[in-house]
């Protein structure tokens, strides 16, 4: 089967903390939720992240209680063997295993777990060492593109299309949660013209009636569609069907929330949100000193290591460009700062603000 068909009319439904770090919980929300894809008969892969939580996170930051993302990945770490024990039960249920993995050893252990679908998060579209790595599973990929510029997104279809790998491209808004004014659903046209050959899909993060938006998703030309589930006691939503009299007037104004809904033209690259960026800055990583480095040295691959909390003024991933010339000593599990380089970037006054301006 062309691989590419695996993403046609796929439902992913993403765990992601929402197993508590508790195995029992991730198996609960597996099964409720694979009943509902059997009822319903569809085709979905429910996906869990996967995180090598000691390379990670830095070590000088792991007891920083106030940093939400540190504190969540240490408290909802798993094992591999629980992980193991979660993809087999995905299996077993009848769904597909799919997993974003956030370093390269999770990429290793996707491998190792057989999952069938990797995900790339819209805080990884340009972490290019995470790339090449999944790159280099040959396995199939959907990537989300919140936060994202236009050459983020014609970079990476480039790469993944040259080497004749499966990509879906996601329409994503990084806000959680999203209103319905915020998700700019004519971004999908514009996906779909610029990138024909490449199945577009929608992952959705707003709360207060996601049922019009997969619908008009759908009617653009999204064919998967991505979103965060969890067990709660609150039940269904009412049947969209089922209508009273005064739905009947929620109906007229249902046509006035998909004009809202729809947003912008799908004719350019949406412009993302400020709160959006500092949201996904706090989740790229930054570039650390392996081993002390001496003044005049050219950064190599065996010199460097990658790991959250990203401070301000440090170089991340994104300018990450190798052979980089040190223009001071750089002890061991230092950050390296964006003026510790000889680099284009750092001649760039404009360039050199912004990254004073992100991370921690």
């Amino acid at each position: 089967m062309n691989p590419d068909r695996v993403f046609e009319d796929l439902f992913v439904l993403e765990l992601a903390n929402n197993h508590g770090g508790r195995v029992d919980r991730g198996l609960r929300i597996v099964r409720d939720f694979s009943r509902i894809v059997r009822f319903n008969n569809v085709k979905a892969a429910i996906k869990l992240q996967l995180r090598d939580v000691d390379a990670f996170i830095h070590q000088d930051f792991r007891e920083r209680a106030d940093i939400r993302y540190i504190k969540r990945t240490l408290e909802t770490r798993l094992t591999k063997a629980e992980y193991a024990t979660l993809t087999t039960a995905i299996r077993q249920a009848g769904c597909i295993t799919m997993a974003t993995p956030f370093d390269e050893v999770s990429v290793d252990l996707c491998v190792e777990l057989g999952v069938e679908i990797i995900k790339i998060a819209s805080s990884d579209l340009n972490d290019w060492i995470l790339i090449e790595k999944i790159a280099s599973t040959r396995k199939p990929v959907i990537v989300s593109t919140g936060g994202s510029s236009l050459k983020d997104i014609d970079d990476l279809v480039k790469f993944f299309n040259r080497r004749a790998i499966a990509l879906a491209i996601n329409h994503c808004v990084s806000l959680y949660p999203s209103e319905d004014h915020e998700i700019d659903l004519n971004q999908i046209d514009f996906l779909r013209r610029r990138y024909p050959q490449n199945v577009i899909g929608f992952s959705t993060h707003e709360y207060s009636d996601w049922q019009t938006s997969i619908a008009i998703a759908y009617a653009k030309g999204a064919r998967s569609f991505e979103r965060h589930v969890d067990i709660a006691a609150d039940g269904l939503p009412v049947a969209p069907y089922c209508s009273l009299p005064h739905q009947i007037d929620q109906w007229f104004k249902a046509h006035r929330k998909a004009v809202e809904m729809c947003g912008a033209p799908g004719t350019q690259k949406r412009i993302p949100l400020s709160r959006e960026n500092q949201y996904l800055d706090a989740l790229v990583r930054g570039v650390y000193a392996r081993r002390d480095l001496d003044k005049g040295h050219a950064l190599r691959d065996e010199d460097i290591y990658l790991a959250i909390p990203l401070q301000k003024g440090q170089i991340s991933c994104r300018e990450l460009m190798r052979g980089e010339l040190l223009l001071r000593d750089i002890p061991a599990d230092g950050a390296i700062m964006i003026d510790m380089i000889d680099s284009p970037y750092a001649e760039n006054e404009q360039l050199k603000a912004l990254i004073y301006q992100r991370g921690l």
